[in-house]
C-alpha cells in the first residue's frame, strides 16, 4: 500500500481505485455556506477557565478554531514546516520505511483515516508522531532527513498542534 502515498508519485493521471467517493457523498459546493468568524482563541488571556471555554464551544459550532499569542516564533514554525517539507520530498523508498496502515501504530507514514477498514479513502499522506512524554518517543522518531534531528525536533509536539 505504499505505493499508495501521495507523496512517492510524481504525477498520476487518475485516482487510485478506492479513492473516488460517489457523487451523493461529494461536498455541494453550492450548499457552502461562508463565515468570515472563525473562532479566535487568544492563548495569552490570563482568564484560562474562559480560554477553555472558547475552545470547548469552537469545537462543538465549528470544528476547529485559530489560535493567536501561542508563544510559537515565525521563525521556528518555519523551520518545522521545512523539515515537513523536506521528509516528504525524500525518495519514496526512505519514506516507505516508515509507512504503515496499521491505525493503533504511535510511529507512522500513511494515507487517509483507516486504510485497512474505509470504503473510499482520503487521499493524503501524513507522518504520526506520538510525543508525549517526548523522552519515549523521540528515539523512534526518523533520523532521515538529517534535520529532523536538529534541536528543532523539541518543538515539534508544539507546531503538531498548530498545523
Amino acid at each position: 500500500m505504499a505505493n499508495q502515498l501521495l507523496s512517492t508519485v510524481a504525477h498520476r493521471d487518475t485516482l487510485p481505485e478506492g479513492y473516488t467517493r460517489p457523487e451523493n457523498d461529494r461536498p455541494q459546493l453550492a450548499d457552502v455556506v461562508t463565515d468570515s468568524n472563525i473562532p479566535l482563541i487568544d492563548l495569552a488571556s490570563p482568564d484560562k477557565h474562559r480560554v477553555i471555554a472558547e475552545i470547548d464551544q469552537a469545537c462543538r459550532t465549528y470544528g476547529f478554531f485559530q489560535i493567536i499569542n501561542h508563544g510559537i516564533s515565525e521563525e521556528l514554525l518555519e523551520k518545522v514546516m521545512a523539515v515537513g517539507l523536506e521528509f516528504f520530498r525524500l525518495p519514496p523508498e526512505e519514506k516507505a520505511k516508515l509507512y504503515s496502515d496499521e491505525p493503533s501504530k504511535k510511529i507512522r507514514l500513511s494515507t487517509s483515516f483507516n486504510v485497512r477498514k474505509e470504503t473510499v479513502h482520503n487521499w493524503r499522506d501524513y507522518l504520526r508522531l506520538h510525543c508525549h512524554p517526548l523522552e519515549v518517543f523521540v528515539p523512534d522518531w526518523p533520523s532521515n532527513p538529517e534535520t529532523f534531528n536538529h534541536p528543532v525536533k523539541n518543538i515539534w509536539p508544539y507546531a503538531f498542534v498548530l498545523m
